[in-house]
């Protein structure tokens, strides 16, 4: 990758149209990742087990969701469209997050008898969070300037939140027979997904060969290490080779509970788009 171009401005990459596609295409599975899991890490709000943790769960899918903004905001100034309106008007189809993080919390909707599983959400929440570590990571060394600078902004402020959800998953791995079985049986379902993190979507030769991030194999190896390594340490078995969803969100496919979340996202926006909310 000696012979790649390195991309200082925006107004740069607009001028190469090839470039700036590969860039707008990462840059949706960037955002909508990030979109996607903040809200449903919104729906703990007031259903945490303790108010410590309620307020700490929301202030990091906050954290979460001001990432997704960044993001969004890149897409605007390569004159993709407007921020907000990328993520609250899109159609489904046009969305690129990973099928693990569009997945419901569990049964029963927020406001209506939610009975969530909070196994889940923490080893999602880990798991999602270890890969956007390796890919941060990835992301400070990438040719465009601008997204190089972010990425190594955002770096400092996930890595507590790394630290939070790690502290959650020893505690669950050795509290209670009970919590361990929850914890097991979260594991096993989040892994079913969990390999689709690292793919790059249909455009990923040319993201790789812009030099916009690392391959997918590097991403995916680094990210299993790094998450084998500390599932050891917390006395959990390794699930080896993660699971691929049936339906390809880098692709646009997704499940019912993406038309669910969008839906009441968007709800109010869509109600005036033009209107200063």
């Amino acid at each position: 990758m000696g012979d790649i171009l390195h991309v200082e401005t925006v107004e740069v990459a607009k001028q190469n149209p090839a470039f700036a596609k590969a860039l707008t295409d990462l840059l949706f599975q960037l955002a909508d990742d990030d979109f996607i899991l903040a809200y449903r890490g919104s729906e703990w709000l007031g259903l945490a087990p303790h108010i410590e943790e309620d307020v700490a769960f929301s202030s990091m899918s906050q954290d979460m969701m001001g990432h997704a903004v960044m993001f969004y905001e890149m897409l605007e100034q390569l004159g993709v469209g407007k921020a907000d309106d990328l993520a609250q008007l899109r159609e489904v189809k046009a969305f690129s997050n990973a099928i693990l993080v569009e997945r419901k919390n569990g049964d029963g909707e927020y406001n209506d008898h939610p009975h969530y599983d909070w196994a889940y959400a923490i080893v999602r929440s880990y798991v999602y969070g270890l890969y956007k570590q390796v890919r941060l990571e990835a992301l400070a060394q990438s040719s465009y300037a601008p997204l190089a600078l972010v990425s190594r902004k955002m770096m400092t402020e996930h890595r507590y939140h790394l630290m939070h959800w790690q502290v959650w998953l020893k505690q669950l791995a050795n509290s209670t027979p009970d919590a361990r079985q929850r914890l097991e049986a979260a594991i096993a379902k989040v892994w079913k997904d969990a390999g689709e993190l690292p793919h790059l979507g249909p455009n990923q030769v040319d993201i790789v060969q812009f030099g916009l991030i690392a391959e997918e194999e590097q991403l995916k190896q680094k990210w299993l290490t790094l998450t084998k390594d500390i599932f050891e340490k917390a006395g959990l078995e390794w699930q080896g080779e993660p699971g691929v969803p049936q339906e390809r969100g880098r692709h646009g496919e997704h499940t019912a509970d993406l038309v669910q979340a969008l839906a009441t996202l968007s709800e109010v926006y869509r109600i005036d788009p033009a209107a200063g909310w």
